[in-house]
């Protein structure tokens, strides 16, 4: 139907296992090639943030891991592996709550999520047989202004780019893909002042707009071995700037649950 609204997603296929200094960009690029797909201005491109941490060397040996006194004593309360837990508060800001089989921190980019994102799934052991943990990059919309801009160096396409992670909510249950790295598109739409339908301009509506992008893309890679690391959006018509995660996150003034 002309005029419609829709918002395709697609996963690309091929991108295969990430080592540390892996050219991210150039990946991608063959997959699309290989889908029959070209680049355009305004697609976007959804990144595992486990593919961009592994081509960033983000891994930590858990071998080498000496725990702290705190560490230990978070370890007996949430029954977690101490190394892991040392990990966690290298990482953080702030513990928030710790229960059994549950630490959530405010980490050191300002998130509060779970375990603040150190993670153990999909990830391979060393080359000496040993065992490793995966964290966040260090920056991730860095990350994703890096990603954005080799992609238009090697492809002259302007895209947008997200890094995806899944992150718990403390009001639902489930995890949902979240944006934590954003890049050439905005974090937050704010639509105050804009009309409703019936000419009433809207007085508190902010749209978490990178976190639904994110969202529907998490529903096409999955969440355990299906391997579909990057999904391009293409027709989300978005306003073009410059936008972040950072404008996504709430500040300790206004966190109703803290």
């Amino acid at each position: 139907m002309p005029g419609a609204a829709s918002l395709t997603l697609i996963a690309l296929e091929g991108i295969g296992p990430v080592a540390p200094g892996d050219d991210l960009a150039a990946r991608i690029l063959v997959a699309a090639e290989g889908a029959g797909l070209a680049l355009a201005d305004g697609d976007v491109l959804a990144v595992t943030q486990k593919i961009v941490s592994k081509s960033e060397n983000r891994y930590a040996v858990l071998d080498e891991v000496m725990p702290s006194p705190r560490a230990l004593e978070l370890a007996r309360t949430c029954r977690q592996d101490a190394r892991v837990v040392e990990l966690v508060l290298a990482e953080s800001r702030t513990v928030l709550r710790a229960v059994p089989e549950v630490l959530v921190v405010e980490d050191r980019r300002g998130l509060v999520l779970a375990n603040a994102g150190v993670d153990r799934s999909n990830v391979e052991p060393d080359a000496r047989g040993r065992e490793r943990a995966l964290l966040l990059p260090l920056d991730p919309d860095a990350s994703a202004a890096r990603l954005r801009a080799r992609i238009f160096e090697l492809s002259g396409a302007d895209v947008g780019v997200l890094i995806n992670d899944s992150i718990g909510r403390a009001w639902r249950l489930g995890t949902i893909g979240t944006a934590i790295g954003v890049s050439g598109l905005p974090g937050l739409l704010d639509l105050r002042g804009a009309p409703d339908l019936h000419g009433r301009a809207l007085q508190t509506t902010e749209v978490g707009l990178a976190d639904e992008l994110a969202a529907a893309a998490s529903a096409v890679m999955g969440q355990a071995g299906e391997g579909r690391p990057v999904v391009l959006i293409r027709g989300a018509r978005l306003p073009r700037r410059d936008g972040s995660a950072r404008e996504l996150q709430r500040s300790r003034e206004r966190d109703l649950f803290r």
